[in-house]
Formats: C-alpha cells, structure tokens, sequence
C-alpha cells in the first residue's frame, strides 16, 4: 500500500491539484485548510509525508512544521514545504524542521518536482535532495508579493517587541498566534501553545470571567481590568479582546498585559499612606491625650501640696497619679507607631540588648524554652535602647501570647546587604543592615490577620485584654529608626517576624538625652514665667503650677500673642515655656521670632508629642529644653530650676 499523505494548503485550487496528482498514483491522501485544522487531522490520521504551504491563515507553515516536529509519534514525519514565495524571499526551512522546500510554479513542472521528491523518498534517497528550493529557476519576482512581505516582516517586527501579550484563536478560543511576551506571560513553548484552548490556562474561577469576556465582547465594550486581574502562571493579568473578521474567516485578538508589578507597587503605596493616615491619627490621638492627662496630673498635684501624707485621701490621689503614668505609657506606645516618641539615639550593641533583654523574659515565662544564633561580628546600630528594648519585648509577648502552652522562641542575628533582601514589598535602601528574627512555634496567624497586625489597636484577643498597640508600636519604631519588619506565619506553624536595621557608620552618636526628676521635693523658684499654650485648660493649670513653685505668670494662647507679650516685656522675663503644637504661627516659628528678637532668650519646648523631629531641630538650634506633658509639679520645678541654675553658671 502507498504512503498516506496529508496536504495543508489554504488555497482550493492547490488542494485540488494535488489530490489528483497523488490520487492517480495510488497515495492515500487527506487535506487541510490551515495549520489548525491540520493539527485536528493530525490527532487521528499519522501521515508519512506532509506537503504544507508556507504562509496561510490559523497557524503558518513555519510554526506548523516546529508543532509536528514536537508531537509524539509524529517527529519522523516526512515534511516537504511548499512555498510560494520562493522567488522573492529565502526560505531557510531546515531551520523549522521540514526536510524539503519545492516552489509554487506553472502546475505541470510542479508535479513532476513532487513526484520526484516522492520518488527520492520511495529509494531512501533522502538525503540526495537538493538543499535549495526546487522548482525555483526560471520564477519572476512579483512586485506585489515582495511589498505584501515587507509589510509582513514589518508587522511581525512591531508584534514580536510590544511590551503587550499579543494572542490570536479562533471563535473556539484555539490559540492560531502568540508574540513573544504572550509566550513568556504563559509559560510553556510556542509549539506547545499553538493549538492549545486560550481558556484551559486560567483557574476555574477566572475562567468564567474570561469566557464572559470573550462572548459577550461584541455585545458589550469590556476588559478585563488592573483593578480586578485574572491570575495567569503566577502573575496577575489585564486582558481585553477583539474581533477580526474578514471574508474567509474570524479570529479573536486578545491583548494581555502583566500588571502584577504595577498592583505590587499600587499596593505598597497605598499601605504606606495607610500606615501615614493611621500614624498621624494615631500620634493626634496620643497628643490631645496627654493634654488631658496634663489637666489631670497637673490638678492632683496642686492637691497633694495641700494633703498630708496621712490623710484618708492621699493614697486615692497618689492612684491617680498611677493611672496618669499608665495613660502616659500607652501614648508612648501610641507616639511610637505614629514615630513621634522619644529617640536618644547612640551607638548599641543589639546582640547585648537581645541577650539581657530575652534572658529577663526567660526567667518570668519558664515555660518557654529560648534560643539564640547570635552573629560573633554583628555590626553595631544607631538606635535609641529605650525603643528597641520596648519592640522586643513587644515581640516576646506576642510569641508568649501564641504559645499558651509553652514552645520555643528563637532569636537570631547577622550582617546582612540590601542585596540579600530581594522578593520584598518595599525596595530597601542600597546599605548595610543587621537582621533581628525572632521565631516561635505558636498557633500562627491566617493571611487576614497578618495584614492588620501592624494597624494601632487591631488585636486578635478579647475585649480588654490587650490594647493592641504592641505591634503596632514595634512597627513605628523600627520605620522611625529607617529600618524595617516583615512577618511570616501560618495557622498551626507558628510566627516569624523580621527586623532589618540600618548598620552604624559613625564611631559616637550625639545624644539629645530627656532627663526627668523623680524625686519626691521640689525646691521654690523666683522670676517671671512666659506661658505659651492653645488650650485653656493647659494655661489655667499651668499658672497654677508655676505660682505654686513661686513664679510669676504672664500667658499667651498664641505664637503672635507670645511674640508681643514678650517685646513688651523683655526685661521681666526670665523664662518662656512654650507649646510645640499651636494654630497659626507653631512653636517652631515662634521660637525663631523670640530668638530673633532676644538672643539671650530661655526657652524650655513642652509637647503632647515627644522630643523628637521638629522639638530636637529646635534644640539643635539653642532652644534651653524639653518637658514632655503630662509632667508633675515636680518635674516642671526641676526643669525650671536646671535651664536657670545652667544660664547662671554660663553666664
């Protein structure tokens, strides 16, 4: 029995010529249109010899010919090019697999050249073929075709370098084309794409969208947006659709666009103005607070002046002075998220702060079994100690807290680059960090939660049992520090969490230490005091304060009204003690407006917010000192009599 034959040809008439010529020679033959629907015979019928066109519609003859070399139990097909192009373009068709090229021409010397090529292929004369075209001698280049083929390659040039998938498949969404970055956006091999079903590369939950799409696309102008992607091998996928019609047949375009480093970026962005809103939020928050609590403390302590230590009432006041210092504690929780706390800032050797820190905790939580990978050479920190040690033990708590049974908790630490933190949601700044791990082996944390564990006042605890603000202060903290943290967990296998710092490059840290009297006496002063505030209850008990330690009080609820007050009396005042936070001119520009005026002035900055930012600037620029609300009479005494009893001495 002859060799069975399939010939791929878009062309009737070729088609045609063909089946008569090999029907008369006894070849079993079958025929298709194009490339796809030779990849659909090719599924039940395994020809020994294929004579495929060049150029034609659904699938080329190039990639048709790559495709079959590719299938199994069809690599040794017999595959003869037939080109119609053959005297205005070179065909390099050993390139793609086929194993001849005849060229189209007058139908008589074209069936002898295929008879021929059957007939070297009878005698196992394969290799006695020529390595050129046959049948090209004597064709005239057609002006036409060769313009039809530079636009070709010209589109084909535009296609292969958009930065957009670019795929085409038929109205039973089979794939007949696909750019590079298509191919690169699935993943697999052109050949192995080409053929394939456009819809079986997406989750059955996208598949539906997409179907959608590409039914409804004529009915309705729609897309697929960057908002809502479907997920395409691993990326997130923008995709709209088009249709192309033409007289002989339809296809469908559709333009893909990978958006998953745009959503990536889109995201990172939105969570840190999220963070931003929450922080200036939050460290509004701490700073109406500790006003109030100034109100508070300031009141209790011009009553305990006037109470003996023996009267019924005295232990009640002195619990409210307790409870001042507990709100006190949670602002600073709250100005640590918000990264307007207090930073005195050195140089420190974490490994230490980590070993004094966690032992401590060992000793209170036995049943946690603690275990450190401490770097020998760990670089040393620019950082404030008082910070630090709070966001760790922050962290030891949580982990407590995740393992109510007991468990392990490990610390670790080493020299890190920027280099070595690739895959993150943030791009680290180009220098060289220490990393702080701390791991344990609690119950862990779904997706959902690990994306609000750094919001202030998100906890996953019952109502009154914790603040939620521990992470959330640990998180402002490390960002104030210019470093950053990330989380890992699962339920049931426990938490990670990671602390990047940025190594210290400076052999000593200027400190800007707050120093704070504690002490149970307070000593009487003399002079006349500027008390600079916005709000009435801060002046109201602040003059009583200051007239209970023996001052004077002049006050002024504004930076303007400051200013004034102050030229007009220059000469009797000895001290301004001046808000941070105020309407119109800050304390910032009002201090540079009284210095301007007095050089010699004495100022001390008091805030709801902490020494830091704008207050330490301040300082740097001469300002005497800070007095952080809520303060006690006492402190405010101490205060006073320091920046006094320090301008005597310099004087």
């Amino acid at each position: 029995m002859k060799e069975k034959i399939l010939v791929v040809d878009n062309h009737p008439i070729m088609l045609k010529f063909m089946i008569d010529l090999l029907a008369k020679k006894g070849y079993q033959i079958k025929t298709a249109q194009d490339g796809l629907s030779a990849l659909d015979t090719l599924k039940e019928y395994i020809p020994d010899i294929i004579f495929m066109d060049l150029i034609m519609p659904n699938i080329s003859g190039d990639k048709l010919c790559r495709i079959v070399r590719t299938t199994a139990g069809l690599e040794h097909v017999y595959i003869i090019i037939v080109s119609a192009i053959a005297a205005e373009q070179e065909v390099d068709w050993a390139k793609f697999g086929a194993d001849a090229c005849l060229a189209k021409g007058p139908l008589d010397k074209m069936g002898r050249y295929v008879l021929s090529a059957l007939e070297q292929f009878h005698q196992g004369n394969i290799g006695d073929l020529p390595k050129k075209v046959i049948g090209h001698e004597g064709l005239r280049k057609r002006v036409i075709t060769k313009e039809l083929l530079i636009s070709k390659r010209h589109f084909e040039h535009i296609l292969n370098n958009m930065s957009e998938g670019i795929l085409e498949f038929s109205p039973g969404a089979i794939i007949v084309y696909a750019n590079p970055v298509a191919i690169s956006l699935i993943g697999i091999p052109e050949e192995r794409l080409l053929g394939s079903s456009f819809f079986r590369f997406f989750s059955e939950k996208d598949r539906d969208r997409v179907k959608d799409l590409v039914k409804h696309h004529e009915k309705r102008p729609q897309a697929i947006t960057e908002d809502s992607p479907v997920a395409l091998n691993g990326k997130e996928i923008s995709l709209n659709v088009l249709r192309i019609m033409n007289e002989e047949n339809e296809s469908i375009i559709a333009i893909m666009n990978d958006v998953s480093e745009r959503r990536r970026i889109r995201s990172q962005v939105q969570a840190a103005q999220k963070m931003e809103a929450l922080g200036t939020l939050a460290g509004g928050i701490a700073h109406n607070f500790n006003n109030l609590l100034m109100g508070i403390q300031g009141n209790t302590s011009l009553i305990l002046l006037d109470v003996l230590d023996t009267h019924p009432y005295y232990k009640y006041l002195k619990n409210i002075e307790k409870q001042v210092q507990s709100g006190s504690r949670l602002t600073t929780q709250l100005l640590g998220y918000a990264r307007a706390g207090k930073y005195e800032v050195r140089q420190i050797d974490l490994n230490k702060l980590v070993v004094q820190s966690s032992e401590t905790f060992g000793r209170t939580k036995k049943e946690i079994v603690i275990t450190h990978d401490l770097a020998d050479d760990l670089s040393g920190i620019n950082a404030d100690q008082g910070q630090i040690e709070q966001v760790l033990w922050n962290l030891y708590i949580n982990a407590w807290q995740a393992m109510p049974g007991g468990g392990e908790l490990f610390i670790k630490t080493r020299n890190i680059s920027y280099e070595d933190m690739k895959g993150k949601s943030y791009k680290p700044k180009a220098v060289r960090y220490v990393l702080l791990k701390i791991a344990d082996t609690g119950v862990g944390m779904d997706k959902k939660t690990q994306e609000r564990i750094f919001d202030p006042f998100f906890t996953t605890k019952q109502m009154g049992r914790g603040t939620g603000l521990g992470l959330a202060s640990a998180y402002g903290v490390i960002k104030g520090h210019g470093g950053y943290i990330d989380v890992v967990s699962a339920k049931g296998k426990g938490t990670s969490f990671s602390i990047y710092l940025p190594v210290s490059e400076d052999e000593k840290i200027e400190e800007i230490i707050e120093e704070r009297d504690l002490s149970e006496n307070f000593i009487k002063g003399s002079g006349t005091v500027l008390l600079v505030d916005d709000e009435d209850m801060i002046i109201d008990i602040g003059s009583q304060m200051l007239k209970a330690i023996g001052y004077n009080t002049l006050v002024a609820m504004s930076g303007k009204e400051a200013v004034d007050i102050y030229r007009k009396n220059r000469g009797k005042i000895d001290l301004v003690i001046l808000d941070m936070i105020m309407p119109g001119i800050g304390g910032g520009k009002t201090y540079d407006q009284l210095k301007e005026f007095d050089p010699d002035i004495k100022v001390i900055l008091s805030s709801g917010y902490s020494i830091n930012g704008q207050a330490t600037e301040i300082i740097k620029r001469g300002c005497n000192g800070f007095i952080q609300k809520p303060f006690s009479i006492k402190e405010l005494s101490s205060k006073i009599g320091e920046v006094l009893q320090m301008y005597r001495l310099n004087k």
